[in-house]
């Protein structure tokens, strides 16, 4: 069966951790207003656990595979030093030029480089190596993305992949989407050249450690 927390306990757990910036919270009210799939951008709480895991790394150079509105990425570029770099991958010109004018206004939005495209395409014209690789893209490709990610991270640097719970549903995959992350659990699992930990945060962030 399913855990399901207690309602409201990651409103409660959102209002005890340091927010994000107010640039944050205008680009998530326009999400929200203006994309029918704004479940697909990642939470304020995750946010912030995605900042500070690149601060508490000290990382430098940050690969993102789906940027969307550019929630996640924003959060990532306020964490890395002034010539810290996030390059992020996205096929979809609509949400990118939501995501180019906040990065505009923000302070921070020199350290991102937008690569539109097919992310398999455009992951072969990028060089690590890199500290961090967040995968949060179409699901169905993300073993390929993984094995980027393998190549593209350093020595001892993270891999982070998003919904990979899929709420639930790879406890009994049906459809070929949850049938993907539920291999690529598995798949991490038994890598020798991982350690990993799946996290029930949100919708299940699954943390890998590159050995070498």
């Amino acid at each position: 069966m399913l855990d399901v927390r207690p309602i409201g306990i990651e409103d409660y757990a959102e209002r005890c951790s340091k927010p994000l910036s107010a640039l944050h919270d205008k680009l998530w009210v326009e999400t929200y207003s203006k994309m029918h799939s704004h479940k697909m951008m990642v939470g304020a709480l995750e946010g912030q656990f995605l900042k500070m895991l690149a601060a508490m790394t000290g990382a430098r150079r940050i690969l993102e595979i789906g940027m969307y509105t550019g929630y996640s990425t924003l959060a990532w570029a306020e964490a890395l030093p002034k010539d810290g770099r996030v390059v992020t991958c996205d096929i979809n010109p609509e949400t990118a030029e939501i995501a180019k004018r906040y990065f505009a206004e923000s302070a921070h939005g020199h350290k991102i480089e937008i690569k539109i495209g097919p992310a398999l395409e455009s992951l072969k014209n990028v060089w690590g190596p890199f500290d961090i690789c967040f995968i949060d893209a179409d699901k169905e490709n993300y073993g390929a993305y993984y094995e980027q990610c393998i190549e593209l991270a350093r020595p001892r640097g993270l891999i982070i992949l998003d919904n990979m719970l899929l709420g639930g549903k790879v406890l009994d995959p049906a459809d070929p989407r949850t049938v993907a992350v539920d291999a690529l659990n598995k798949r991490i699992r038994n890598d020798p050249r991982v350690e990993n930990v799946l996290l029930p945060m949100r919708d299940g962030i699954m943390l890998v450690r590159k050995l070498s």
